[in-house]
C-alpha cells in the first residue's frame, strides 16, 4: 500500500514515492561506478599528455553538463515515466523512441548492468580469492560458468528482487550506497591532496602540463578519441528521467536533480583526476597494473593495505550503479509496452508493490544472459556511438518541440538556450564523427544495433496492431 507520502500517480498507477534527494543519488548513484577508478590510464596513453588527460574530463564534464540543463527543460515538461523514451517519441515520432528503447534494452543498460555486477565481483575477490574469472563452476571457455559470473548473476537477481519489493526499498539502497560512494570517492581526494602530495609527481605532470598538445585538429582528435572513457564513466545521468512518473513535483525536482547531481560527480572526478597527477607521474598512470589507477594512487599514500580499501569502495560504488540502473531501466519499458511496443505483460504493475515487475525480470534474464556471454564489454564499446546518438536527438528534440508546441508548459527552460544546447549537440557529434573515422569498428557496430531497431519495430506493429497510448 502507498504510504501518506507516496500518492498513486493516475493515470499509470505508478507511486510518487521519490523526493528530491531520492532523485539526486539516482543521478550520483547510476553515473559513478568503477570507471573513474580506471579509465584515466587509458585517456593518459593516449593523449600523452597531462593536460589533454584534463582536458579530455573537462569537456565531458561541460557535456554532460550541458546536456543535463537542456534534459531539464524536456523532464519538466514531460514528466512521465520512461523519460528520455518519451521525449524522443514526442519530438520525432514512436520510431525514434522505439530505437532508443531498443539499443536500451538489447545493449546500453542491460550491458552497462552486466559489466558493473562483473566489476563488482572482480573486487570481490580480492577479498576471496576463489571468486576469479578463472575458476570455472561448470564447463570451460566461452560454455563455462566462473565463481565471478556466478557473483554477479546473484547481486543482479538480489538487487532485481530487491526492486520488485517497491519502490522506497530500491530508493533506501540507492541513498545509501550512493552516500558511501560519494563519501569513498571524496576521501581519496582529500587525502590524496592532503597527505599524498608527490612533488616529482608534480614537478613531472605540471612542469610541462600541455606536451604532445598544439590546439590543432590533432589534438581535438586526440582528446575526442579518448573521451570514450571518460563519457562511459559519466554516462547514466539520465537514468532518472526513466523515473519521472514516480518523482513527487516532477517539475521542479527533475531539473535540480539533474543539474545537482551531475554538478557533484564531475567535481568529483575532476578533482580526482587531479589527485592522481599529483601524486603519481604520468607514465605510471599510464603503466597502471590492470589500470587500477586509483589503487596505485591509494598504494603510494598508504602502503600495500590500500589495496583493500580501494577494492571495498569499489564494491560499494558498484553495487549502488546496479541498483541505479536496475530501478530505472525497468520504467523504460513499461512505458514502451504501454504503447504497445514492448511485451505486453511488461505494462503490467504489481497490485500492491505499484512495480513494473515483468520489466524488471525480463530486464534481468537478458542480463544474465549477457553476463554469461562474456561478450557486454565489446558490445558497451560498440554502443557510445549510439549513446550519444541519442544524446544529440534528444536535445534537438527540444528546438523541435518549441517549434513544433510551442504552448507546451515549460515550467522550467534549458538554461542558455539556444546556444549551450546548441554548443552540446555541436561536440557531441565532433566526437561521434571522430568515432566514426577513427575508431569505425566502434562506432559502425554501434550504427547497426540501432539501424536492425527499424524492421523490428514495423513488425512488432504489425503484429500489435495497437493504437498509441500516452504514457
Amino acid at each position: 500500500m502507498a504510504t501518506a507520502d507516496q500518492t498513486i500517480s493516475a493515470p499509470s498507477g505508478l507511486v510518487k514515492g521519490l523526493g528530491l534527494l531520492d532523485a539526486t543519488t539516482l543521478v550520483i548513484g547510476s553515473m559513478i561506478g568503477s570507471g573513474i577508478f580506471i579509465v584515466s590510464a587509458d585517456i593518459a596513453r593516449q593523449t600523452g599528455s597531462p593536460g589533454l588527460l584534463i582536458m579530455a574530463w573537462v569537456v565531458t564534464a561541460f557535456m554532460t553538463m550541458a546536456a543535463a540543463l537542456s534534459y531539464g527543460e524536456l523532464a519538466a515538461a514531460m514528466p512521465h515515466a520512461g523519460g528520455q523514451y518519451v521525449y524522443l517519441r514526442e519530438a520525432f515520432g514512436p520510431l525514434s523512441g522505439f530505437l532508443f528503447g531498443w539499443t536500451m534494452f538489447l545493449v546500453i543498460q542491460t550491458g552497462t548492468i552486466a559489466a558493473v555486477a562483473v566489476a563488482f565481483a572482480k573486487f570481490a575477490g580480492v577479498f576471496f580469492p576463489p571468486v576469479s574469472a578463472g575458476n570455472y563452476l561448470v564447463g570451460a571457455g566461452r560454455i563455462g560458468v566462473t565463481t565471478q559470473q556466478l557473483l554477479a548473476i546473484c547481486a543482479v537477481l538480489v538487487l532485481t528482487w530487491l526492486n520488485t519489493r517497491g519502490l522506497r526499498e530500491g530508493a533506501i539502497v540507492q541513498n545509501i550506497f550512493t552516500f558511501a560512494k560519494a563519501a569513498a570517492l571524496a576521501a581519496l581526494i582529500l587525502i590524496g591532496f592532503f597527505a599524498g602530495r608527490n612533488h616529482q609527481a608534480i614537478a613531472a605532470n605540471f612542469t610541462d602540463f600541455w606536451r604532445n598538445s598544439s590546439f590543432d585538429f590533432n589534438t581535438i582528435k586526440l582528446v575526442g578519441v579518448a573521451m570514450v572513457g571518460s563519457l562511459f564513466s559519466s554516462d547514466a545521468w539520465n537514468n532518472v528521467t526513466f523515473t519521472a512518473g514516480e518523482i513527487r513535483n516532477p517539475r521542479r525536482n527533475l531539473p535540480i536533480s539533474l543539474a545537482v547531481g551531475v554538478g557533484i560527480v564531475s567535481l568529483l572526478y575532476i578533482a580526482c583526476n587531479f589527485v592522481y597527477l599529483s601524486v603519481l607521474p604520468l607514465a605510471q598512470i599510464q603503466t597502471a597494473p590492470q589500470d587500477r589507477v586509483a589503487t596505485a594512487v591509494a598504494g603510494a599514500v598508504m602502503g600495500s593495505g590500500a589495496v583493500y580499501l580501494i577494492a571495498g569502495a569499489i564494491m560499494i560504488s558498484t553495487f549502488g550503479c546496479i541498483n541505479g540502473l536496475i530501478l530505472s531501466g525497468a520504467r523504460v519499458y513499461y512505458t514502451m509496452a504501454c504503447d504497445g511496443l514492448f511485451f505486453q505483460r511488461a505494462a503490467t504493475l504489481h497490485p500492491t508493490r505499484h512495480t513494473p515487475v515483468f520489466a524488471l525480470v525480463i530486464q534481468c534474464l537478458w542480463t544474465i544472459l549477457l553476463t554469461l556471454s562474456g561478450e557486454y564489454s565489446d558490445l558497451l564499446d560498440y554502443v557510445i556511438f549510439a549513446v550519444l546518438l541519442f544524446y544529440i536527438l534528444t536535445t534537438a528534440g527540444i528546438f523541435v518541440l518549441r517549434r513544433t508546441r510551442p504552448n507546451m508548459e515549460r515550467p522550467y527552460k534549458a538554461l542558455g538556450y539556444p546556444v549551450l544546447p546548441a554548443l552540446y549537440i555541436l561536440c557531441a557529434s565532433v566526437v561521434d564523427i571522430l568515432l566514426l573515422f577513427y575508431k569505425p569498428r566502434y562506432a559502425i557496430p554501434g550504427l547497426i544495433i540501432v539501424l536492425l531497431g527499424v524492421p523490428v519495430y514495423y513488425l512488432w506493429r504489425k503484429k500489435e496492431n495497437n493504437p498509441m497510448v500516452g504514457a
